[in-house]
């Protein structure tokens, strides 16, 4: 009996996990990559090098995530580590798959301001979940958890922090609007996200 509710808590874990990081991938994709904005992310940070790499999103995030795992798993701890692993496969999985279903995708909302601002709700509500158990989508999201853990910094505030390097190095590809874009919905993400952790 035991042995099964440990296997029921397990799975349920996994689930929320699976759906967590399959809400912050889709995010990414039907509303950060069509905005061409770089909210403070290693996906932001991906989307930059594609545009000097002959690489899809979903490898660079891949390959940027690995990094950032090592040190995650050394720095926060083993089940951190271990769920951020799963998480950190799951969104470059699933946006491996949406880049082969739908190769010219174009903006749902046709405008770069609301799609930055869906990315920032849908994505915050995504990473909430996943803080929440003890996990993240990988990237700057470690950074923010470690600087949490040792700097004790709200997660909000310290996912800003660590992305706003990230949104202001947009300014090497793209145009003032697109930079101020980025920078603004960096701050607002990590302001929401704050939000959402201390109302559960």
């Amino acid at each position: 009996m035991e042995q099964r509710s440990r296997l029921l808590s397990a799975g349920k874990e996994v689930a929320v996990l699976t759906l967590s990081s399959v809400l912050v991938a889709m995010s990414v994709f039907f509303f950060l990559i069509p905005s061409s904005t770089t909210v403070g992310s290693v996906t932001g940070v991906a989307i930059l090098l594609a545009n000097v790499m002959p690489v899809p999103v979903s490898t660079i995030t891949m390959v940027l995530n690995i990094v950032l795992l090592v040190i995650g798993f050394f720095t926060c701890g083993k089940e951190f580590g271990a769920k951020t692993v799963y998480t950190s496969l799951v969104v470059p999985a699933v946006l491996w798959v949406l880049e082969r279903l739908f190769p010219d995708f174009q903006s749902i909302t046709g405008s770069m301001e609301l799609d930055a601002l869906c990315n920032v709700l849908v994505t915050s509500v995504g990473l909430c979940i996943l803080f929440s158990r003890n996990a993240s989508s990988g990237g700057l999201d470690i950074v923010a958890k470690i600087m949490n853990r040792y700097l004790h910094m709200d997660l909000g505030k310290a996912l800003a922090a660590s992305g706003m390097c990230v949104a202001l190095s947009s300014a090497l590809f793209y145009d003032g609007k697109t930079v101020v874009i980025s920078v603004l919905c960096t701050y607002f993400s990590g302001v929401v996200l704050d939000d959402l952790i201390s109302n559960q």
